[in-house]
């Protein structure tokens, strides 16, 4: 189920102009600026122009999707925002921090403590519990066993894993590893949730699942980027960024967003009506 109904505060028409749509609530700070943002790879001798000239603000609180189809330059435009690449030219700051130029090893703290990562493919260690998969990034950021435990079992009861705390990947089903891959993304108490076709590798039920889990993190205030080819997906945001040939094409508000509280519902309602009508029906065959 969709709602086509605009939530509070967000402008009811959507602009496909170059400039960049309202990144959410003028008092909000910036947590994210790409400023000219390119990016040129050389591959057997010809330049390949994988972005090309991208601006792009995000402030906090706003839930944006990056969308475009394969080879748009989304994957390079996420390897750029989650500080994972550099860009050829342009600037990228975090919490007002411009990013650019700095070491590796610089560029690992700022990511490890600000930006939390949300992958399709889940990216769990098989042969560890949910509970040491999610203290990962702690034991990276030097903080002390007890308080990464406590930590960690608090991201997990957030996301309803509270009592899946030993269990493996293998132990859980897709929907679950997603949510303990976004409580590890939430574990450092991230500036940006950066998820990567997060429903990718989910069947519908679970995908949505994990969407309306995104949506409840943000109404708390989490600032969420999402990355995804589904036009459905990026509905869910406020927001929404399309690329093509590596250029930003239409930056607008969602003014026909869905909700996944809403689809869970009707998911409800049409098993249950299912259920009913296949039900035998009293003294039948008698």
């Amino acid at each position: 189920m969709t709602t086509s109904e605009t939530p509070a505060g967000l402008p009811g028409a959507a602009s496909d102009t170059a400039g960049p749509a309202s990144a959410g609530p003028a008092s909000a700070r910036p947590v994210l600026e790409l400023s000219d943002v390119t990016k040129t790879y050389v591959l057997d001798g010809v330049e390949v122009h994988a972005l090309c000239g991208v601006s792009v603000e995000v402030r906090e609180g706003d839930m944006l999707s990056i969308m475009g189809p394969s080879g748009s330059g989304k994957s390079t435009l996420m390897h750029i925002i989650g500080l994972l690449d550099h860009p050829t030219s342009g600037s990228v700051s975090i919490e007002g921090q411009n990013v650019v130029g700095m070491t590796a090893n610089e560029l690992a703290a700022v990511r490890n403590k600000r930006i939390g990562f949300v992958f399709q493919s889940f990216n769990l260690l098989a042969r560890t519990g949910a509970q040491a998969n999610v203290e990962l990034p702690l034991v990276y950021a030097g903080i002390a066993a007890p308080e990464r435990a406590r930590r960690a079992r608090e991201a997990l009861a957030g996301v309803d894993l509270g009592d899946r705390l030993k269990h493996t990947p293998s132990q859980l089903s897709g929907g679950q590893q997603q949510r303990v891959a976004i409580a590890r993304a939430l574990v450092t108490n991230p500036s940006i949730v950066l998820a990567d076709e997060p429903t990718g590798n989910l069947d519908s039920r679970s995908g949505i699942e994990v969407m309306a889990l995104l949506q409840s993190l943000n109404a708390a205030g989490i600032t969420v980027v999402v990355v995804t080819h589904d036009a459905n997906v990026a509905r869910h945001g406020k927001r929404i960024v399309e690329l093509c040939d590596g250029a930003v094409v239409r930056d607008s508000q969602v003014t026909d967003r869905i909700f996944a509280a809403d689809e869970i519902v009707q998911l409800g309602m049409n098993t249950a009506a299912g259920a009913s009508a296949v039900a035998p029906v009293e003294g039948a065959g008698e």
